[in-house]
């Protein structure tokens, strides 16, 4: 089994988890359910050509720690002082340090979309997802049925959610459909962690072109970006 396959089996497990703690119409009650949405589709286009979607992560498999003692604030204040078209929130708790809580806290702090990034495998987590004032979530190709990827994704669009489907493979370009709004193509191999900043180039023009397209991952430096 690679990390790939225990994330989402773990993940399997604090859904049942979450569901039994958290009932969906406790969920429903949050001041965020029923709040404005901010397209991350329209900051992408804004800030273009060179829009960046920030990300708040504490660690992750591939680098272990990167700064667990950050606090969710003044790095979200900074990224949009910075010009930054929207923020990633890593909201995964046991191998990215994340929580549900730093997208709630976020939230009131900064006026960029905000991106729940998490394993979705359940509708009930687009549902936390809206509750903590999220304005899109992310659908991994990877481990999401061409059918899943659907009934995810419409169920988000039913709730004003953007969507994100990432990609690392032409392959899974069949799964996207008319309820994704961005695709992105993730230059790291989520089985085995490698990156390639080419993947990016590679897909770019197999992806259809009426979806907003962007390239995640490995990008650490301005000159991998231009």
């Amino acid at each position: 089994m690679n990390i790939l396959d225990q994330i989402i089996a773990s993940k399997h497990e604090e859904v049942a988890r979450r569901k039994r703690e958290m009932p969906v119409a406790e969920l429903e009650r949050s001041p965020f359910f029923e709040s404005a949405v901010r397209s991350m589709c329209q900051s992408l286009l804004e800030k273009a050509p060179t829009a960046i979607i920030a990300e708040f992560k504490r660690r992750s498999p591939s680098k272990g720690d990167i700064f667990n003692a950050a606090e969710v604030i003044p790095v979200v204040k900074s990224y949009e002082q910075a010009g930054c078209a929207g923020i990633s929130i890593l909201t995964d708790e046991k191998y990215f340090g994340g929580s549900l809580d730093d997208l709630i806290t976020a939230r009131p702090h900064v006026n960029v979309p905000l991106l729940r990034k998490d394993f979705m495998i359940d509708t009930y987590q687009i549902i936390e997802a809206r509750s903590a004032g999220a304005d899109l979530i992310l659908l991994i190709a990877e481990v999401l049925t061409k059918e899943q990827v659907y009934t995810l994704a419409s169920f988000a669009k039913s709730l004003d959610l953007e969507v994100l489907l990432e990609m690392h493979s032409g392959l899974q370009i069949p799964k996207i459909n008319e309820h994704i709004d961005i695709v992105g193509i993730n230059n790291r191999d989520l089985k085995t962690f490698a990156v390639d900043v080419d993947a990016s180039i590679r897909l770019l023009d197999q992806l259809p072109g009426e979806y907003l397209r962007i390239s995640e991952s490995g990008l650490s430096a301005s000159t991998t970006v231009h």
